[in-house]
């Protein structure tokens, strides 16, 4: 499993062809996915499972602002490194800067918002305090990230 190293959590992802498009280029949308999924890892490596957030019916969290550039074009078959950055935190949001790498070449780069819902109400609520106080923890370490 990935762990986060000095800030910087790093997952890999091979893209496939279900990824690309009909000219074996990484559809736009298919970064959102490896972005995703980077993010769920990032909060397992912390020892939270979305599942079990979901389960215990008190959060949920959902992306409310991106922002995303295309700068080269991953192909099919390329092996990605998406290094994920928590920025910033709030009470009941936290911001991560996500990038797209092939060796040291970046591909893609994005500023995602997450907010945390009550999964029943579907509005916004308070991290729960353990996770907020585990995030919060990282960001000590970090002083540049702040908002």
């Amino acid at each position: 499993m990935p762990t986060p190293i000095s800030q910087e959590f790093i997952w890999s992802a091979r893209v496939y062809f279900e990824d690309t498009d009909a000219g074996g280029v990484v559809y736009h949308a298919s970064y959102l996915k490896f972005f995703e999924r980077a993010r769920t890892e990032f909060l397992r490596s912390l020892g939270w499972s979305q599942n079990a957030l979901l389960e215990m019916k008190t959060c949920a969290f959902v992306v409310s602002d991106l922002s995303i550039q295309f700068k080269r074009p991953a192909k099919l078959d390329d092996e990605l490194e998406i290094r994920t950055t928590l920025k910033s935190l709030r009470r009941a949001s936290f911001v991560f800067d996500q990038r797209a790498y092939k060796g040291e070449t970046l591909m893609t780069a994005a500023e995602v918002r997450v907010v945390c819902i009550d999964p029943l109400k579907g509005v916004p609520t308070a991290i729960p305090s353990p996770i907020f106080e585990t995030i919060e923890k990282l960001l000590l370490v970090n002083p540049n990230a702040t908002e």
